[in-house]
């Protein structure tokens, strides 16, 4: 098969658990169409507004540790083989490789939803969380500023916010990060998973690269803002390699709080991952996924709450036990990142005109 450059996922297979209509790329049409109209065009990334009834969404999983979440996306163009997010896509008919990073839907009535939803009468606050199903910063937000408008609407209600990212986009809203920082109403986790920027370009191939992502922590941390090292997902034989390395970079840049979570290949995101070892990395596809399936029970992946963020077996103890004694000699907290997010600041957010940010 022929390597899709500039793409985490290498096929565009509609998902078949919800009895769709499979795609197949007719050969013959597509020599024809080469030899009439030259090479097939590069993938482009479009999006698509949407315009959603509600975007506050609510969890009951035990193992997580917000009950509420927002996104101000569908889909990333970060293209992460990997992303537990995926098999969204399939809910849309839409495939969860090429097309739930090339496919983008982007929300524009977020922010006003989101004051709405805060107002409503009863609602009480607990920290939501920012980028759970999709990356807010990742590059479409340069252009619609939808994560943006959103952070506003928490810093007029005073709500807290917790942030996940993989990009430095997000210190385009520092001033919002600062003001929210100093009033104990904002937490944020950047993932780095490697630190090598060629093996990133593979794994993740349109997300900033680790040093910039690393530069990031560093600035947040100096700003005051609570900040938080993730090495999420650590994938066997691949990247858990640099694990201490990332480690030791962090506690440099003044981080004190890091975490690692094992690689998750939940629905079609396995046959994905399977497809990009052997495009990438065929020598090592059935050692990475031996190892996979002897931290998952013999599986490609343990769904069950608890079990599903805890591998077991001797692999995923000596995951536990290397990231333990990096952490011990680099001075930084290990675990789960623990901030002492205020809800008892919240006020009901203006809606229908200027916020008051004051």
């Amino acid at each position: 098969m022929e390597q899709v450059k500039g793409r985490g996922a290498q096929s565009g297979d509609v998902s078949t658990r919800f009895g769709l209509a499979t795609r197949e790329a007719d050969g013959d049409w597509r020599d024809v169409v080469e030899t009439l109209d030259g090479p097939t065009p590069k993938l482009r990334t479009e999006v698509t507004i949407e315009h959603p009834r509600s975007i506050l969404s609510f969890n009951q999983s035990p193992d997580i540790g917000f009950d509420r979440s927002v996104n101000a996306y569908r889909g990333c163009e970060h293209g992460c083989i990997y992303c537990f997010a995926r098999p969204t896509h399939a809910f849309l008919d839409l495939s969860p490789g090429l097309d739930f990073e090339s496919k983008l839907f982007a929300k524009p009535d977020a922010a006003k939803l989101l004051a709405e939803t805060l107002a409503k009468p009863g609602y009480q606050p607990r920290p939501i969380a920012m980028g759970t199903n999709t990356d807010p910063y990742q590059p479409i937000e340069g252009r619609y500023r939808i994560t943006r408008a959103m952070l506003e609407v928490c810093l007029d209600a005073r709500h807290p916010v917790t942030i996940t990212t993989k990009s430095d986009r997000v210190l385009a809203d520092l001033d919002i990060l600062e003001e929210m920082a100093r009033k104990d109403l904002i937490a944020v986790a950047i993932s780095v998973t490697s630190l090598d920027p060629a093996l990133s370009r593979l794994v993740e191939p349109r997300a900033p690269s680790p040093t910039k992502r690393l530069a990031a922590l560093g600035t947040l941390t100096q700003a005051g803002v609570p900040t938080h090292c993730s090495i999420a997902p650590v994938i066997p034989a691949i990247t858990d390699d640099a694990m201490e390395g990332i480690v030791a970079r962090a506690a440099e840049l003044g981080v004190t709080s890091a975490g690692w979570i094992p690689l998750r290949l939940p629905h079609e995101v396995a046959p994905l991952f399977r497809e990009w070892l052997e495009t990438h990395f065929p020598d090592r596809k059935d050692k990475v996924m031996g190892i996979v399936r002897s931290i998952r029970n013999g599986r490609d992946n343990d769904p069950d709450f608890f079990s599903r963020l805890k591998p077991q077996g001797v692999w995923a103890d000596l995951f536990r036990a290397r990231f333990r004694v990096a952490c011990r000699r680099a001075g930084i907290g290990d675990g789960k990142a623990k901030f002492a997010l205020d809800c008892a600041q919240f006020r009901v957010p203006t809606t229908g005109g200027q916020l008051r940010l004051l």
